[in-house]
């Protein structure tokens, strides 16, 4: 699924008078849509900062192929080196960047102790959305996307892998948000923009 392309009909805006524009950071399992969500935020004027760069970078650095494998030996290294906080705390400084000049939204985060320490270090600039859907809605799309499809038993042993080992659960859970993608992708971007019309970081002109 794609997100849709940009209209004229929205503007950014801030929450209000003096405040500091948001950072959205879009959570959820995978398979439950995040990808569409933060492509469509893009198209909303949002700075996408995304914490996989940091692994495609040092995948690239050691001179490896970009497989699945050579990413997780590069993601457990930077995490054995800072911790479990590492992709959160390395792209932090790209994020107050980012933040000179607009909103954010961050893609990847995953970790409990990222959520933790964004939450920390932004406080209250720092939004969480989650997208979520039935397991069975997910496990369906997982196992029809053209990039690295998983069968249902791949699917479930990542779901367990990811929120025993990283406590994935813990952002999705604690979400200021949460969108349901149980339809097309048209209602879904729907429900965002509704979303961001109540967060009063969009405006219709």
């Amino acid at each position: 699924m794609s997100a849709r392309r940009a209209t004229s009909k929205w503007v950014w805006a801030s929450r209000g008078l003096g405040e500091a524009v948001k950072t959205l950071a879009v959570v959820g399992m995978a398979g439950s849509g995040k990808s569409v969500v933060t492509s469509h935020l893009q198209t909303r004027g949002m700075e996408r900062i995304y914490f996989g760069d940091l692994v495609l970078r040092g995948v690239e650095e050691r001179n490896l192929p970009l497989t699945s494998g050579n990413e997780r030996l590069v993601r457990e290294d930077m995490r054995r080196a800072h911790g479990m906080a590492a992709m959160a705390m390395l792209s932090l400084p790209l994020i107050r960047k980012a933040l000179e000049s607009g909103p954010v939204v961050i893609d990847g985060l995953y970790s409990f102790a990222e959520y933790k320490l964004l939450r920390k270090e932004l406080g209250d600039d720092l939004v969480v959305l989650a997208v979520a859907c039935s397991r069975s809605l997910r496990y369906e799309r997982l196992a029809e996307r053209p990039v690295r499809p998983l069968t249902a038993d791949e699917a479930e042993s990542r779901d367990m892998a990811e929120i025993e080992n990283i406590e994935k659960g813990g952002p999705i859970a604690l979400a200021d948000h949460t969108v349901l993608n149980d339809g097309d992708t048209a209602s879904l971007l729907a429900a965002v923009d509704e979303l961001l019309l109540g967060l009063r970081l969009i405006q219709r002109h």
